[in-house]
Parts: structure tokens; sequence; C-alpha cells
């Protein structure tokens, strides 16, 4: 029967599946709840470290598909959950197609900024600063989804030289297929891989920062009556020298090759760009340089929307394919579907997770720390607070975490525990630890589990180990010094 089970599946993953399940009915019945409840968690961070091998969506589906028949959750409060972050899907389904319609001109700015920008360490330090800086006014996922358009772009040009039948020399002169592959291709990889995690890294370190950078803040935000330049100025006594930190780590890490980063663009592959961009700049037709100035206008009427916040992300980000669209003549039904093609499975890989979460809800697994932290000494309860939501973060959703930890708060404020003052510290705690911890693994960050099941990890070698191991030091910085800002400041 194992030969026919789950189709053509490869063995490993039907034994580990079938394992899965028997284990999970006896933990059930022997182990209790909690403990089967802590055991699916485990499992489905397995199913995300084994990404490359077999993406999450079937693997953490039969898990999900499994909660729901253990009965450690109901269908209606994983919907319930999906409702809460219901801006979310709509964001991955329609902005990152908004974005596949603006790969050219994409293409176009970064194909500059490569070939222009010789030092890795200035590249680097860019990639983290505008991250940063359009993460605290649009959204992570939405930047994410931009260095990877431009990530997979430039692999492309590459890929196309060096699978060439051809090219043994190309045009340029650039040196054979021999020449493009083992060591110079693998630097090429590990080049890319380093500016991706700079970048990913630099929309924590720009979220955090404001009310809009990430969806907990928002939540948070709300719930004290904090507007924008309120919400700024209570989070940067912690957030900026963080930001400092991270940019200093980029750099060392830059310098000293450590974790992973380090590599430069092999030359033969600037070469490549370059030569690309002058060809693709001297070839552009008038339409094609009509499209850019479409792609470019509505480059600025998305930055515009989603800083003054005219509609939910979703909404402008379907506005951004439409009038990308219609201005350009994209009218075939076809031609739109490709541009879904990238987000939707990680759109269902989400909702499974948000099963997951649902779970946790249900057997609050969560309530016991809560209620501890609560029970310390006030004034080591910032501390306590950052580091829970920090712990929890990192294995769970950084937005359910913060959603859980702000409602008890603000309960144990309304019955009159806690004053307004000591509210407002353990809200920037909450904020703070939600943020800048959950680096260290893609469970936290949506844009990091974004990244790692994107198609851009198989080609550069992405893997949910090296994600975290080129995270580590990052985590070290931004959570140590994060945690140390709320023990000066919060007190």
């Amino acid at each position: 029967m194992l030969k026919y089970f789950l189709g053509n599946s490869p063995k490993w993953f039907k034994l580990t599946m079938i394992s899965f399940l028997i284990f999970n009915i006896f933990s059930l019945f022997i182990l209790g709840k909690t403990v089967t409840s802590w055991l699916f968690i485990a499992e489905f961070i397995f199913t995300l470290a084994m990404a490359l091998k077999c993406y999450p969506l079937q693997s953490g589906g039969l898990l999900a598909i499994e909660v729901f028949l253990l009965g450690l959750t109901s269908p209606e409060n994983a919907y319930h959950e999906v409702d809460q972050n219901l801006e979310v899907v709509l964001l991955l389904v329609f902005m990152v197609a908004g974005i596949y319609f603006m790969k050219p001109l994409l293409m176009y700015i970064f194909s500059k900024v490569f070939t222009k920008i010789k030092s890795k360490v200035v590249l680097s330090l860019l990639f983290v600063i505008l991250s940063a800086v359009l993460s605290a006014f649009l959204d992570a996922l939405t930047v994410t989804a931009v260095l990877i358009s431009v990530a997979v772009g430039f692999y492309g040009v590459y890929h196309k030289i060096h699978s060439s039948e051809t090219a043994d020399y190309d045009d340029s002169g650039v040196a054979d297929r021999k020449e493009l592959s083992g060591e110079t291709l693998e630097q090429f990889r590990s080049f890319l891989r380093s500016l991706i995690m700079h970048g990913v890294v630099g929309t924590a370190l720009g979220g955090v920062c404001t009310l809009v950078g990430e969806p907990q803040n928002l939540l948070i935000g709300e719930r004290m009556g904090w507007d924008f330049i309120e919400f700024f100025l209570k989070m940067a006594p912690i957030t900026i020298p963080v930001l400092f930190g991270g940019l200093i780590t980029t750099v060392v890490l830059e310098l000293t090759g450590w974790f992973g980063f380090g590599d430069k663009l092999p030359p033969v592959v600037a070469d490549i760009i370059e030569n690309y961009t002058i060809e693709e700049d001297a070839k552009r037709s008038d339409k094609e340089k009509y499209a850019l100035v479409v792609q470019g206008v509505a480059a600025l009427l998305l930055i515009a929307g989603l800083a003054m916040h005219v509609a939910p992300v979703g909404f402008i980000g379907l506005a951004l394919i439409i009038v990308q669209t219609a201005f350009m003549g994209i009218i075939d039904e076809h031609s739109l579907g490709h541009a879904f093609e990238e987000a939707l499975p990680f759109t269902g890989l989400l909702v499974v997770f948000f099963v997951i979460v649902a779970m946790i809800h249900d057997q609050h697994l969560f309530s016991p720390i809560i209620h501890w932290a609560l029970e310390q000494d006030p004034q080591t309860q910032p501390g306590l607070f950052y580091m829970a939501n920090g712990v929890l973060s990192a294995i769970s959703d950084n937005v359910f975490v913060a959603t859980v930890y702000i409602g008890e708060v603000q309960a144990a404020f309304k019955s009159g525990a806690i004053d307004k003052e000591h509210f407002e510290k353990l809200a920037i705690a909450i904020n703070t630890g939600t943020n800048l911890p959950s680096v260290a693994t893609p469970n936290g960050q949506a844009a990091f589990l974004f990244l790692l099941t994107s198609s851009l990890a198989p080609l550069i070698n992405l893997s949910y180990g090296k994600m975290v191991k080129m995270a580590l030091p990052y985590t070290i910085v931004l959570g140590g010094l994060g945690y140390l800002m709320v023990k000066l400041i919060l007190v």
C-alpha cells in the first residue's frame, strides 16, 4: 500500500507523514493535547526546514488536517485567524502580482545600481537602508517581493548566457560556459544570497520603527491610541540604536566573510550584467520605453497610496495591476495569469499556518508564560515580556504573539492591575520583542518565510538551515541590543 499511498511522492516523504500521523495520535491519548500541540509546532517547523526538498504546503497541509481531525482546533477558529489577517492574504494575492508587471522597471534601476556600485560593502548597506526605509512606510512582504523579483531577474540573465548553446564566447568576449559554471556560479549564488538576506533583515529594522511598518505595530498603536509620529517617538529610543547596530553588523559581516557573507560579484558575471544593460538600452523600443514610464508612474502611485493608507494594501495592489495592465495594453487573461503564480502557493501555505496559529490559541500554549511574566516585579516585566515575545515569535507568528500579549496586558490595565505608564512600557516591549528577535527563523517573520518558499530560494541554494545561520549574527545583535535598550529605557 505504501507504494501507492500519496501517489508518486518520495519514499522519505511518505514515511515521514505516516510517522507523524501515528506519533501524533498516540501522543494525544497518552500525553494530552498540550504536549501534542507543541509536537505539531515542531513538526511544522520541520516541514519548513525541508522546503527545498518538498514545498511545505503539502506536508504542512497534511499536519493542519490532522490538527482538525484530532480536535486541537476547529475550522471556525482557523477561519477567524484568516479573517483577522485577511489584509495580509489580499496583499500576497494582489501586491506580489502587481510587482510582477513592474519587473522591467526594477531590472532597469537595479542593473544600473549593480554596474555603478563596485563595493560590496556599499551595495550591502544600500540594500539594508533601502529595505528599512521602504518597510517603514510600505510593507515588508512588498519590499521582499521586489528584492526577489530583482534577484530572479539577474539570475535569469546569467542563466541565459550560461545555458546558451552558442555562447562559447558571447559578443562581449565573456568567457565560455565552463568559466560560468562551478566556482563562479557558486560565488554568484552566494553574492545574491547575502544581498537578499541583508535586504530582508532591513525590512525588520525598518518595520519595527513605525505604525505602518508591521501589522502588529498597527494593532498595538490602535490599542494605545498612538498616531504615526507618537508611535515613532515612543519606539525610537530602542529602534534607532538597533538600526545603527544592524548597519554596523552588515559592514562587519561583509568585511569578515562570517556566516556565509562577503562573496563579491564575480567579474565575469559583472560583465554579463553590464553588457546586458547596454544591449537592453540599445534595443529598447518606443513601446518598451512607454511601458517603463507607465511602471514608473505606477510605482509613485503605489508609494503614495501605501504611505497615506488610502485603502487596504491588497486593494492598492489590485489597483496597481489594473493601472499597469490597462495602460500597457495587457488585456489577455493568460498574460495576467502568470503574475499570480509566485504568490498563490505561499498564500495557501499561509492559510495552513493560520490553522497552526488557531491551535496555539485554542490550546492556550502561550498563556502560562504571559501570566507568569505579569506576576513578576514590575521593574523586570518589560525585559521579560521582550524575551518571551522574542522566543515565541521565533517559533510562531509574530503578529499572533503580539495580538495575544497586548490583549492580555490591556486586560490587566483595564482591571487596574497596572497603570497607564506601565501599560505603555509593556506595549513598547511587546512591539520590539515581536519584531527584532523574530528574525532568528522564517517562522516569525512572514517576509523571511516568503523568501524561503519563493522561486528564488532553490536558485541561490537558500535553505531553512542556511537562512537561520545567516540570520544568527543579526539575531544576536538586534535581539541583544534591543533587550539592552529595553532594560535601560523602560525602567
